[in-house]
């Protein structure tokens, strides 16, 4: 959703821009256009891979503009704004989830229909949990809980038990046993519509292992803070859990006063901190889920800081 993305960021020469999630800088340097000549692009990734064709990309591109490339989760955007110097941002993208190269490279781990060690790590250099030590060390409750908490599956108790008598024989260590396990927990008559049956089981998985639901509140909590008066923020996210926490994130800095309507003077001296927010979240066009079927599931949701709006005051959609 790279052209509603900068639609709703409307970001303008000299302003700054922080994408959160950089990857390979695929939307970054596109969104950075708008910036030239005088914008900084500040980009945040926590894959060391990603970071280097991220600057290969920007140093290679013939725009001009400032760029300031950071390592780390964006859960800790605090800090990692802080040790760059950063005064405030203007804009601010999230494009949630597993990028396209860490799913098509298989010692990764997160994709069901490849052979690969049961990983899942979004930062392999730093993080020692994984995938094979959540599925070892967790006891049947624990485990339905992170299939029906993070994956939304109806099926988490039965998957669950299936994966409890599996390792009491041998363990499960590749990504194709634990895919082969969980479609024989499922009833046959459950598994002809809805895509892999897997899927759910590998996203609540991933979400344990690396923290994403906690990850995007302190993120989101963060950005709000940074941005500038009048700058906007945007959300894609690829399911229901994320889109639901980023909601109720921008609905509560919307909130004005909470004082009881029939008290006569406010006391609770709460003002607004998003001026404007999406009113529903922006689905990908019938031609981009044509191009790119991955982006099926994207929901691309945006709010503006209160303050002054000026140009950035763009309607989108």
């Amino acid at each position: 959703m790279l052209e509603e993305s900068r639609q709703a960021l409307a970001l303008r020469p000299g302003e700054t821009y922080c994408d959160c999630t950089l990857g390979g800088a695929g939307h970054a340097l596109a969104i950075a256009q708008d910036l030239a000549p005088d914008g900084l692009l500040i980009g945040i990734d926590q894959d060391s891979s990603s970071l280097t064709e991220a600057l290969l990309r920007i140093s290679q591109t013939q725009l001009s503009f400032h760029y300031e490339i950071l390592k780390g989760n964006f859960r800790d955007l605090d800090t990692l704004l802080l040790d760059a110097r950063v005064v405030g941002l203007d804009g601010i993208l999230f494009d949630l989830g597993v990028s396209s190269p860490q799913i098509d490279l298989p010692s990764r781990g997160f994709s069901y229909t490849q052979e690969a060690p049961l990983d899942m790590r979004m930062d392999p250099g730093t993080q020692t949990l994984t995938a094979a030590e959540i599925i070892k060390s967790s006891n049947t409750a624990d485990l339905t809980r992170i299939l029906r908490s993070y994956g939304e599956e109806r099926w988490a108790s039965r998957i669950a038990a299936r994966i409890a008598r599996s390792r009491a024989t041998a363990p499960l260590e590749t990504t194709t046993q634990l895919a082969a396990l969980i479609r024989e927990a499922i009833p046959a008559s459950q598994r002809r519509t809805g895509g892999n049956p897997a899927k759910r089981s590998f996203q609540a998985l991933r979400i344990a292992v690396n923290g994403e639901l906690d990850a995007l509140t302190r993120g989101l909590d963060a950005a709000l803070r940074w941005l500038n008066p009048g700058g906007r923020i945007v959300v894609i996210s690829y399911h229901s859990l994320e889109d639901r926490i980023v909601k109720r994130a921008f609905a509560r800095a919307a909130e004005g006063c909470v004082c009881p309507p029939d008290q006569p003077v406010c006391t609770c001296n709460r003002h607004p901190i998003l001026t404007t927010v999406s009113k529903k979240a922006l689905r990908p066009t019938s031609e981009e889920t044509e191009n790119n079927p991955r982006s099926r599931s994207a929901r691309l949701r945006f709010a503006v800081k209160a303050g002054e709006t000026g140009a950035a005051g763009a309607a989108v959609g």
